[in-house]
């Protein structure tokens, strides 16, 4: 086996080394005019290149960035699709959990509903001080840091990034349950369908959030349009007194023993209550992400964001309002799905077999449509599709947070890098990752991830309104203007008010669901935070480690040179010419005795050929390649602590994906061990065969087909990938 080459498959992967003393890299003359090298960098495009460049569509320069932002009309759906889409959710929620002392309970369905709604508007009219007071992205996560230390930040951010994974995977299980329902060949398929929905909505969001943000405008302004309509009617119907009942009005509901109405204690109904309130409120979870978001927002920022917010919070509670006040007025009935049984019919026997309740949405348009069945067909459609775009907030909230994380050195730094089309590239395929772990964990079963649900999102509101009240505190003792101390004293009084209401929110969600999943999510948050210390403390004893010292500038004492050497072929010559350009103190080739035939011809080659370069032989009884030459290495550096070794190694570049599997990785994996031996240097020095000019020539043929204006155009320049341009 030989020792020289790595099988790469691009020129670019091993560009020729250069040396520069100071300044830039430098940029050949011409570079605007080389028409065949901007067709050449297309060609060595691979074949993952090709497809993201299907996907996703052409790159777009750093300067196109504001081209990205996001004007209301468009962050409105973009942002506000996961709270709105909680309409299909959380008043089952509320019903279900007041099912449990049957339909008698339903009494406090609109007082419940009332509640959260006085608990949305209370964190909107909160997060609109956010907004306004750090515009910068870093919503809930920035306050509690800068305001609380910077454990409360990590608390804050370990919350919300549990909250956005769990967003996606309920919205997607869900939706991937109403087709699964529509569509009987689905069925036991949901969690291939939730996936394969999650990566869809991945690579929308990888095409850039202006294009994503375009593409689920219209179905969100259709779900608003199909609710809105439908409660519209619903209430006409109501004042003209033809409103009918809901399929399910007559049926019973047979309570859960010890959970009869007439046996409730006080105690008792406050506890039904208040797991009723707190699955409601699933309603607010989405409501932070315009404050993560404002970055996205075309300027004026924070004002934008605000209005958007306000806009936000008042559909919502409409939406959510209005299904509730109808489901009342209809008299729908509504039990858990796994506990159908509990539902009787009127002369109390037990349903049929194979019997499917409708979600309340479902049994509200298929009454209020009862002439028009394309009404009721349009609202579950838009329901439906609204479930999966919901995904799409958290598919824009995660990665800028992701980012500002990265920035802060809590987070991997690639989660701070922008892609292709200046989307957080890194931090999308993050969440769609782990969303579908927990699809598949839970069997995409959304009564199991319902439960995991709003605490991570109480923890963020919790914490930030505190972190707020601390904000306007500080600004108060240095400010001295009182119609800005006003201001500041009214938005205290805000985000104080929101503090009071989201802990005791926060209570209520931990009391009444711990055992029921919540626990789950507390162990998630306390891993990431976990997590996310470690990597900060790894960030932290890096920077100490690489600040520069007084004996950083100190020369070598002497630089020990080896060439790897396998038989004396091309990329052998040049690279002892590479090493004698460099001027080491001592130069030497090397090569390991895996056979003795193959040695002895190259020792017999060396000497015909008088190369006036030492040949080192190294003896491996074992016939190992990497080992000797490692240990060879570390012997010379440990003889002379404070020389070096400069270890060349020659390597084929092959031009085709195929070829390099007709050669061996020798190279690379002995690159991998050096890289760890204190003072080696390790420089590849390619030779390109053949093959790797095919792609030039298909250039070249490519180029006498162009038209004339289409590099002015641009037809050929915005087609070569990061590598190529890095090469030029």
């Amino acid at each position: 086996m030989i020792t020289t080459c790595t099988g790469q498959t691009l020129p670019d992967a091993c560009p020729p080394v250069r040396h520069s003393s100071r300044g830039p890299p430098h940029r050949p003359p011409g570079l605007g005019h080389r028409p065949v090298e901007h067709a050449l960098a297309w060609y060595l495009v691979g074949v993952g290149d090709v497809s993201k460049r299907i996907l996703l569509g052409r790159k777009l320069r750093s300067t196109q960035l504001g081209e990205t932002l996001l004007p209301k009309r468009i962050a409105l759906p973009v942002f506000a699709s996961d709270a709105l889409s909680s309409v299909a959710y959380a008043p089952d929620e509320i019903f279900i959990m007041l099912a449990i002392a049957g339909a008698s309970a339903y009494v406090w369905t609109w007082k419940i509903g009332i509640a959260v709604a006085v608990v949305m508007l209370t964190v909107v009219a909160s997060y609109r001080q956010t907004v306004h007071a750090y515009p910068s992205g870093g919503g809930d996560y920035e306050v509690a840091t800068v305001n609380l230390g910077r454990r409360a930040g990590v608390t804050v951010a370990s919350a919300l990034l549990v909250d956005y994974i769990l967003t996606v995977a309920v919205s997607i299980s869900s939706a991937s349950s109403y087709a699964s329902a529509a569509i009987p060949a689905l069925k036991e398929h949901e969690v291939t369908v939730a996936a394969i929905a999650v990566a869809v909505l991945a690579a929308l969001n990888l095409r850039g959030v202006r294009e994503s943000g375009t593409f689920f405008a219209i179905p969100t302004y259709l779900f608003m349009f199909a609710i809105l309509g439908m409660c519209t009617w619903g209430f006409i119907r109501m004042l003209s007194g033809t409103l009918p009942q809901a399929a399910s009005a007559d049926l019973i509901i047979e309570p859960v023993p010890g959970w009869e109405g007439g046996a409730l204690n006080t105690i008792a109904l406050i506890f039904l209550l208040a797991r009723a309130f707190s699955s409601g409120c699933a309603a607010l979870t989405g409501v932070e992400a315009i404050s993560n978001g404002v970055p996205a927002f075309q300027k004026p920022k924070s004002r934008n964001a605000a209005t958007t917010l306000l806009l936000l919070g008042l559909i919502a509670i409409t939406m959510m309002m209005s299904v509730i006040l109808l489901a009342d007025q209809m008299n729908v009935r509504y039990v858990d799905p796994h506990h159908i049984e509990r539902l009787r019919l009127p002369d109390g026997s037990p349903m049929p077999p194979g019997f499917d309740q409708d979600v309340i949405i479902a049994q509200i348009a298929r009454a209020v449509f009862d002439h028009f069945p394309a009404g009721f067909y349009f609202v579950v459609t838009m329901t439906g599709l609204i479930l999966v775009l919901a995904a799409n907030t958290a598919f824009n909230g995660f990665p800028v947070l992701g980012s500002i994380l990265a920035k802060d050195g809590l987070a991997p730094r690639q989660l701070g890098s922008r892609g292709d089309r200046l989307a957080y590239s890194n931090g999308i395929v993050f969440l769609a990752v782990l969303a579908m772990i927990l699809i598949w964990a839970f069997d995409a079963e959304t009564t199991k991830l319902i439960q995991l649900y709003i605490v991570g999102v109480f923890v963020s509101f919790t914490l930030s309104q505190l972190g707020m009240i601390r904000h306007w505190g500080r600004h108060l003792r240095t400010e001295t203007d009182p119609g800005v101390r006003r201001r500041m004293m009214r938005s205290r009084a805000i985000n104080t008010f929101g503090f009071g209401l989201t802990a005791v929110v926060l209570v209520i969600v931990l009391v009444t669901k711990f055992l029921a999943g919540a626990w789950i999510t507390i162990l998630a948050m306390a891993t990431f935070f976990a997590i996310m210390q470690g990597i900060s403390k790894h960030y932290d004893k890096v920077t100490s480690e690489l600040l520069v010292e007084e004996d950083d500038q100190v020369l070598p004492t002497r630089v020990h040179a080896v060439v790897l050497v396998s038989k004396v072929h091309k990329p052998t010559m040049r690279a002892l010419a590479y090493a004698k350009a460099a001027r080491p103190n001592v130069l030497e080739a090397v090569m390991v005795d895996t056979d003795h035939t193959v040695t002895a011809r190259v020792l017999e080659d060396w000497d015909t050929r008088r190369i006036d370069v030492p040949l080192k032989v190294l003896y491996s009884p074992y016939r190992e390649i990497i080992r000797p030459i490692v240990d060879y290495t570390r012997s010379i550096r440990d003889s002379n602590p404070r020389g070096v070794v400069a270890v060349y190694i020659p390597e084929y570049v092959v031009g085709r994906w195929w070829e390099q599997l007709l050669h061996n990785q020798t190279a690379l994996r002995l690159k991998g061990r050096l890289l760890f031996t204190q003072g080696v240097m390790v420089i590849s020095v390619p030779y390109q065969l053949r093959s790797s000019l095919i792609a030039k020539e298909r250039a070249e043929r490519e180029m006498s087909k162009a038209r004339p204006g289409d590099i002015r155009r641009g037809v050929l320049h915005d087609k070569p990938t990061g590598r190529a341009g890095d090469k030029r």
